[in-house]
């Protein structure tokens, strides 16, 4: 009897771990990657990765468990340091931009980045992917100070665009560093296209619409410089509408532009409600799936919405896709320079291979960093004025007197985009001033830079029977900042008064007036008054303001003085409407009136004498022109100069 036997082969399935897939593989190229992990994502899972770029309810993007993928929080905000953390407090942007130093503002990124990535680090280990933890940054901001009055001028590099170009590139190289293989942390040029205010006056930005002239539009020549460094990973589009189409439904420059004929290879991140603001502010379209519709087809990849909004626009892709007004294939598209930024950065890769992820904590404000920030602090001021008591000739005095509401005022120093630096290492005006005298007198005046009350006697009192008085006024972010622009530039509430009062009542004191502000001031009357011995526009130095103030009125060192960045006009009056767009009669290039101080203007304790200019009788389209000078210092203190060499350059117009 033959006995026939089944043999049944019954398949072994086995699952597929996570550290298999090909999204994985470090041996694949980036995009190759990138195009396995996007394809394994559901429309669903995609929607909530473009949709949680923002704080509060609506960030982080949510994990992928299925995926192994993790949260990550997009919204990271890093432009004079780690904001929102312990961190180096570095001077703010407008006063980097007077030390017209590429090499400074370098050196200063990758400060902050190393602390980016280092509280990064600690909160992913500690399961965190609260706001401002990301290696994301929305930094720099590439939009030139256009207007005086605007509220975030000091979030800028001024107002010239090839200085701000230049900037720019030397931060964003700073912060993404130049490792092979990995992204330190990802730069972010902010705002696309023209953004120079308003904020909130006259109008408010949710419904302005700029009417962008070609002088206007030639600054988005800063952007097409940025792009000549290969690595820029992102760029945030504004709020405004630009000649009446909102700039996140801007196909012409969200597409055409910045990715067809600049290459743009990165994702576009909305400003802060600026999709919502497409339908519920300009009223470009009446509901959201057409909305969303219009910004993803436009060339928006990322949704940045405000911290309580629950019904994030960009959760209605599925519902857009399924009306016919998006392709998924698009979306998906969309999708791919997120993913591909975070494959950069090292998520997705061993991290024993990313050098960058065994940064820790320790390197948070090490003395280094520290160090950096006086540097920093020191060539950002800009000496307006001098009689000739700077630098100072003794190094102890019977008495001084430091008044102003900027005069022990740690917070305003920092400017608006702060970090929380640590107390131990923050030094106001009078704290960095007071070894120089055996009596101090100290009156703020004002218990605020608003200074609407006025303590007169206090500051009488203070001024009375000293050799020198410090006066420090200005503005702050409590009365410059995003969506809190000005209506002039005259000084607020009863600081004149302080001054004046300060002059009269020190009898033959010597009078150093320290401002801190961003866009200009009034201070004229001050400028002509021969009480005023000096004046040097402070900014907003950071954490080392103190020590970095007695270090260039005691010039221990060689004097570091910057230039200015942009015009400070004498008043609000010679210049147009900031909703006014043509440009002229504004910045250096189009102003025809009489400045207070020019742009590059800027003293310094010795004088320097030029010659032997050589420039080349000819020049190559797009070559490198060398110009040569000898500078030759002609006094005995030494000094270091900022030698400013600027052509306009062509006019673009856009049609």
């Amino acid at each position: 009897m033959k006995v026939a036997v089944l043999v049944i082969l019954v398949p072994c399935l086995v699952g597929l771990s996570v550290e298999d897939y090909q999204f994985r593989n470090v041996s694949l190229g980036w995009y190759a990657r990138v195009d396995d992990l996007v394809g394994r994502l559901t429309l669903d899972e995609i929607t909530l990765q473009m949709a949680k770029g923002g704080a509060g309810i609506n960030g982080p993007a949510p994990a992928i468990p299925r995926l192994g993928i993790g949260p990550y929080q997009w919204d990271t905000e890093c432009l004079h340091g780690d904001v929102g953390h312990n961190a180096t407090a570095y001077p703010q942007s407008i006063g980097l931009a007077a030390s017209f130093s590429t090499d400074l503002i370098t050196r200063l990124a990758e400060a902050t980045a190393v602390e980016v990535r280092a509280t990064h680090n600690a909160a992913v280990q500690n399961g965190s992917y609260i706001q401002y933890t990301g290696l994301s940054c929305f930094a720099p901001v590439i939009n030139i100070m256009r207007d005086p009055r605007w509220g975030r001028n000091q979030e800028t590099y001024g107002e010239d665009p090839v200085l701000n170009g230049m900037l720019s590139q030397a931060y964003i190289k700073g912060l993404q560093g130049d490792h092979p293989r990995y992204v330190r942390a990802s730069g972010g040029c902010k705002h696309f296209n023209v953004h120079g205010g308003p904020d909130n006056i006259p109008v408010w930005r949710g419904a302005f619409s700029a009417n962008e002239s070609s002088e206007c539009g030639e600054s988005m020549t800063v952007y097409n410089g940025i792009f000549a460094y290969r690595s820029i990973i992102v760029m945030l589009s504004v709020c405004f509408s630009i000649n009446g189409i909102p700039a996140c439904a801007n196909k012409f420059l969200l597409t055409d532009v910045l990715r067809k004929e600049w290459g743009f290879k990165g994702y576009v991140v909305s400003d802060q409600e600026a999709v919502e603001l497409i339908m519920n502010g300009h009223h470009y379209f009446n509901n959201s799936i057409d909305t969303v519709a219009g910004a993803i087809n436009a060339g928006v990849n990322l949704e940045l919405g405000g911290p309580t909004e629950k019904n994030q626009t960009f959760m209605h892709i599925p519902d857009a896709v399924k009306a016919g007004k998006l392709t998924e294939d698009l979306v998906r598209e969309r999708m791919k320079p997120l993913f591909y930024t975070r494959m950069r950065l090292g998520e997705f890769d061993p991290p024993e291979m990313n050098p960058y992820a065994s940064i820790t904590t320790d390197v948070i404000e090490e003395k280094s960093h520290r160090d950096l920030a006086v540097e920093a602090a020191m060539k950002s001021f800009v000496l307006l004025k001098n009689d000739g008591v700077l630098p100072l000739k003794k190094s102890k005095y019977d008495s001084i007197a430091i008044v102003g509401p900027m005069a022990d005022n740690a917070l305003m120093q920092i400017g608006s985009y702060s970090t929380v630096p640590d107390p131990r290492f923050v030094t106001t005006v009078r704290m960095g001033l007071k070894s120089l005298a055996s009596e101090v007198n100290y009156a703020s005046g004002c218990p605020n830079t608003s200074c609407t009350t006025y303590d007169a006697a206090a500051v009488k009192k203070a001024v009375s029977n000293v050799d020198i008085v410090f006066i420090c006024i200005g503005l702050g972010p409590l009365l410059e900042n995003e969506e809190n622009d000005r209506r002039n530039i005259e000084l607020p509430g009863y600081q004149q008064l302080l001054i004046l009062d300060s002059i009269i009542n020190s009898g033959s004191a010597k009078v150093v007036l320290i401002t801190f502000n961003a866009g200009p001031v009034n201070i004229t009357w001050a400028d002509m008054n021969p009480r005023v011995s000096a004046i040097i526009a402070a900014f907003y130095p950071g954490q080392a303001t103190g020590v970095a103030l007695k270090n260039v009125v005691t010039n221990p060192v060689p004097s570091m003085f910057g230039r200015l960045p942009y015009t400070w006009y004498h008043t609000a009056l010679q210049i147009p409407s900031m909703t006014n767009y043509t440009m002229q009669g504004r910045t250096y290039r189009y102003f025809k009136g009489e400045p207070l101080y020019p742009f590059g203007y800027g003293l310094t304790y010795t004088k320097f004498e030029y010659s032997k200019l050589k420039v080349p009788t000819t020049v190559q389209a797009d070559g490198i022109t060398n110009i040569s000078v000898t500078v030759r210092n002609t006094m005995n203190i030494v000094g270091d100069e900022v030698k400013l060499c600027f052509e306009v350059m062509m006019q673009i117009v856009w049609k």
